[in-house]
């Protein structure tokens, strides 16, 4: 099946990240203006490579989906924080009844996930409870089928997507399970877009709020 990986910059992650996919999963990843040979590196792992030149993470991730071919797809962040390995159980869910499976981070040790992104992400997630979603992590790790997604009609192109996700799917009454999923440093040589920095994490503030508001 078809692992969407967004992909801006992470040249020195990509190596790791797909050779470590398990067997009978694919890598889709979506390169959105890498200018440091991302899309090179993933083609010689035996990647598919996609290119989004509109910059944001859900256009990355959207258009990932709309090329996917599998029934059920699997989103994973690119920069080696997440362990493939974990899309196993989240993939076991959705044939076992689950509509849309995602992970809930746990930091492998003290500094991996800044305290600005954290409380940001703590934030949202109690908001989403409050409307009935049972998630604890707006997380980049999922996994659905590919019909579903598109069936939830989401709009946002950037840090908003994977908020709007989740409002959707459960306005839809679909039914979520999260899994607790390793959350290790980022490999070396990379930097995450939002919780690299507070202004990063208030770029992505902004876009979920717009989310909310709509």
């Amino acid at each position: 099946m078809d692992v969407i990986l967004p992909c801006l910059d992470e040249a020195a992650a990509l190596p790791a990240v797909l050779s470590a996919l398990p067997p009978g999963f694919r890598a889709l990843v979506v390169d959105n203006g890498s200018t440091d040979g991302s899309p090179r590196i993933a083609a010689g792992f035996g990647a598919k490579v996609v290119h989004e030149p509109r910059r944001g993470y859900g256009a990355a991730v959207h258009t990932g989906l709309e090329y996917a071919t599998s029934d059920i797809v699997c989103f994973l962040d690119a920069d080696g924080s997440l362990d493939p390995a974990d899309l196993r159980p989240l993939v076991e869910a959705v044939t076992g009844g689950a509509d849309l499976a995602a992970g809930r981070r746990v930091p492998v040790r003290r500094g991996v996930w800044p305290w600005h992104a954290r409380a940001g992400n703590a934030l949202l997630a109690t908001l989403m409870r409050r409307q009935r979603v049972p998630v604890h992590d707006i997380a980049p790790i999922r996994a659905a089928r590919r019909q579903t997604l598109l069936d939830l009609g989401i709009t946002d192109r950037a840090f908003g997507y994977p908020l709007e996700l989740l409002i959707k799917a459960g306005r839809a009454g679909l039914r979520i399970e999260e899994f607790e999923v390793a959350y290790r440093p980022r490999a070396a040589g990379t930097k995450s877009k939002v919780s690299g920095s507070v202004r990063g994490t208030l770029r992505a503030a902004r876009d979920m709020a717009k989310v909310l508001r709509a």
